[in-house]
């Protein structure tokens, strides 16, 4: 019962993930929808502890790579794109400097 619900929480969580990730693009939406809905599907009937474990470890390394690697880009025009960046993937700009930082 347990491994159910992690199942059905990750499945939720890719979901959202994927509607954050692929916001505005209706084509990338639905294929990750449809590719998700297809691994889970494939998937349902295992019973198998070990094979479980290995394949809700797998989505979740799977969820992250998209949240966190992922980023939007948009052809503007023949040789231009904008790219898109999430919020959360903006990081500080901290500045190349030849002496290192002393620690507090």
């Amino acid at each position: 019962m347990e491994s159910r619900l992690k199942v059905l929480r990750l499945f939720k969580a890719l979901h959202r993930t994927r509607m954050k990730v692929f916001k505005d693009d209706d084509r990338a939406l639905t294929a990750a929808k449809q590719k998700i809905n297809e691994e889970f599907r494939k998937n349902m009937h295992e019973t198998s502890g070990e094979n479980l474990q290995k394949m809700i470890k797998m989505a979740s390394d799977v969820e992250i790579v998209l949240r966190q690697s992922v980023v939007q880009m948009e052809h503007v025009g023949e040789k231009k794109l904008v790219l898109r960046p999430r919020e959360e993937l903006l990081l500080e700009n901290v500045p190349y400097c030849d002496t290192p930082r002393k620690k507090l």
